[in-house]
């Protein structure tokens, strides 16, 4: 039987991908160019992620008791990494403060991804039915691409 992927899996396909670029965008070795590109790649990726998260993941969580206020927490996140990226906007790519604000970035998006996975996912699999999950998977990919598509026309 084929698998299809529940929304788990989907969204750490996403998470995944976040993670190899924070890395990537503070690792010593790296070219100023290489860097700014890197940054780039990873505000499109939070962009399309967190947009697509919070509606198609988030939303039917806040129909649930157990799930509202961890729902809440996420998206306060999401608003801080958005800020975060503001900020980084303004400053000098690759100078000092900016390098800063990609470690506290980087160390942000890690320390979400983690929450998200270790608890949340594990709150949010106890609500959802495994027939929501997989909806629930299709419905966020749809939106991901979408968002992901519409980034690079911008």
């Amino acid at each position: 039987k084929l698998h299809r992927m529940n929304i788990f899996e989907a969204l750490r396909v996403s998470h995944d991908t976040q993670r190899e670029l924070a890395a990537r965008l503070t690792a010593a070795q790296v070219s100023a160019e290489e860097r700014e590109r890197v940054f780039g790649d990873l505000k499109r990726e939070l962009l399309a992620h967190e947009t697509a998260e919070e509606r198609c993941f988030y939303v039917p969580l806040f129909e649930h008791d157990a799930t509202v206020d961890a729902s809440r927490h996420a998206i306060a996140e999401h608003h801080e990494m958005d800020e975060m990226v503001e900020d980084m906007e303004k400053l000098q790519a690759g100078g000092a403060a900016w390098m800063e604000h990609a470690k506290k970035l980087a160390h942000k998006v890690n320390h979400h991804l983690e929450e998200e996975e270790r608890k949340f996912c594990q709150q949010a699999g106890k609500v959802l039915t495994e027939r929501q999950k997989t909806d629930l998977a299709r419905v966020y990919e749809a939106e991901f691409l979408t968002l992901r598509a519409g980034e690079h026309a911008a």
